[in-house]
């Protein structure tokens, strides 16, 4: 399984910021989920959930070779995409606030990112 430490979510974040700024949105998503994550467990790391739900996201925005790196930077997600890629993420915290274990405040701060 994919894994993104903060060093790797905040270098995706200012690789995308200028040139694909949904895939900035999709970075600072994830930061916030693993940010999230460390506060209400043991940790990114330790829990396997939430870095599911952020699979398919950390696929569009982790950082690989050279090319693929460049070709990122230059074809941003559409907005589609960018839905499809964040909706695993929105229904792990839906399934987390039914749970008592997160707020919807918390869910929209995650989301906005």
């Amino acid at each position: 399984m994919l894994y993104m430490t903060a060093y790797d979510l905040d270098d995706a974040i200012m690789r995308f910021t200028e040139t694909a700024p949904r895939r900035a949105q999709v970075a600072r998503t994830v930061r916030a989920l693993s940010e999230w994550t460390d506060r209400n467990s043991d940790g990114w790391v330790y829990w396997p959930k939430p870095r599911q739900a952020a699979a398919r996201a950390m696929e569009q925005i982790a950082s690989t070779t050279y090319v693929e790196d460049s070709r990122q930077e230059t074809t941003d997600l559409t907005e589609a995409g960018m839905t499809a890629v964040l909706r695993p993420i929105r229904a792990f915290c839906t399934r987390q606030i039914n749970a008592s274990t997160m707020t919807p405040a918390e869910r929209d701060q995650i989301l906005r990112g």
